[in-house]
């Protein structure tokens, strides 16, 4: 199966900084869509950002200008650096894919990492 490992959560003070991880058991999940996920306690899920091999980036307008996702493939590795932390950015952030190249309005993503917590403090 698909195996996601987030890392990179933590506490920080509002307009502090992190740089989240999500390393893939394999170089051939790269190749795939992946994105970040977050939800909050009694909140829905919410799409963060996700991006392809092909040049498809998405970012939530809730994020745009603060948060840059990025990928190595050669490392089977997807990052999310987030700048400017504002305590509505808290929330339990999670990693996934699916086995499709392209991202694209409505796809499913059904393969999802265990999570990494970000709390942002005010």
């Amino acid at each position: 199966q698909v195996q996601l490992v987030e890392s990179g959560g933590g506490s920080v003070q509002t307009g502090g900084s992190l740089r989240l991880s999500c390393v893939a058991s394999s170089y051939t999940y790269t190749t795939y869509c992946m994105g970040w996920f977050r939800q909050a306690p009694g909140k829905e899920r919410e799409k963060v950002a996700t991006m392809d091999p092909y040049g498809s980036i998405y970012y939530a307008d809730s994020v745009k200008g603060r948060f840059t996702i990025s990928r190595d493939n050669g490392k089977s590795t997807l990052y999310l650096q987030m700048n400017s932390l504002k305590p509505e950015d808290t929330a339990m952030y999670y990693c996934a894919t699916v086995r499709e190249s392209y991202c694209y309005a409505g796809l499913l993503f059904n393969y999802w990492g265990q999570g990494t917590q970000v709390t942002v403090s005010s």
